[in-house]
């Protein structure tokens, strides 16, 4: 709960005194009697002398206008500018503003992908060999390609559907030029591709190549072989393997 206090005094607070009020008056009294002293013996002395005593008031009021015109000179040399709502600026007092430097714009580079010609596939993983294939299907114009390898694809790597609606099932390879695809390879891919997966094509890509056994079988069985002259044919320039 809060109370209202009084409220403090911004002012400062004078005792009364009668002995500071007696001496007030009392130099008030001297001053006006020196001054009606000063301007007696002023006007004796102009009833004497009249032209020493005009004289005397002309300089007097020269000297007050110099002191005059003199405070003024000194008030406008230290304060240039204009300090109160009145006074107006002259053009000698404006001081034009510094121009704005713009901070120069720096482009971004642009990201562009890789040309897939130019990707080392003998240097990706398998998954990453895997995703390559996939993307090359979908390049040429596949309306699906996606990587469904791992444990338990049964010999399919990369599923896609063909422009014209073929079932396209891949295995992907990805060995060394010393290690070839041989004929073992084939035969367990041949055995699910069909079977299994009821592909109307089946491919087997690889960056390495084929043993010959391996290459009269698929020959047998209808698979293509896709070693790695052909699959850099395919991701440069070369037509889509599936229709050849």
């Amino acid at each position: 709960m809060t109370t209202a206090g009084r409220r403090p005094h911004s002012g400062r607070t004078y005792a009364f005194s009668l002995r500071r009020l007696s001496l007030c008056f009392g130099l008030i009294a001297l001053v006006l009697l020196a001054a009606g002293t000063a301007l007696k013996a002023g006007a004796r002395a102009a009833d004497d002398h009249p032209v020493a005593a005009v004289a005397l008031g002309l300089l007097a009021l020269a000297a007050a206008v110099l002191v005059r015109r003199r405070r003024v000179r000194v008030a406008r040399t230290a304060a240039p500018g204009p300090s109160a709502p009145g006074d107006v600026l002259t053009p000698d007092a404006i001081v034009p503003a510094a121009p704005v430097e713009e901070p120069l714009a720096v482009e971004e580079p642009l990201e562009v992908e890789e040309p897939l010609a130019e990707v080392g596939f003998e240097a990706m993983s398998a998954e990453e060999f895997e995703q390559a294939v996939a993307d090359l299907c979908r390049r040429d114009g596949c309306r699906t390609a996606e990587v469904v390898g791992g444990a338990g694809d049964l010999g399919a790597d990369v599923l896609a559907v063909t422009p014209d609606g073929q079932r396209l099932v891949i295995q992907c390879k990805r060995y060394d030029a010393a290690h070839k695809v041989g004929s073992q390879d084939l035969q367990r891919f041949g055995g699910t591709c069909f079977a299994v997966h009821d592909a109307h094509i089946a491919a087997v890509v690889t960056t390495s190549e084929f043993t010959e056994p391996a290459l009269e079988y698929a020959a047998q069985c209808g698979i293509l072989c896709l070693d790695g002259q052909a699959l850099a044919t395919w991701a440069s320039t070369g037509s889509a393997p599936w229709t050849e």
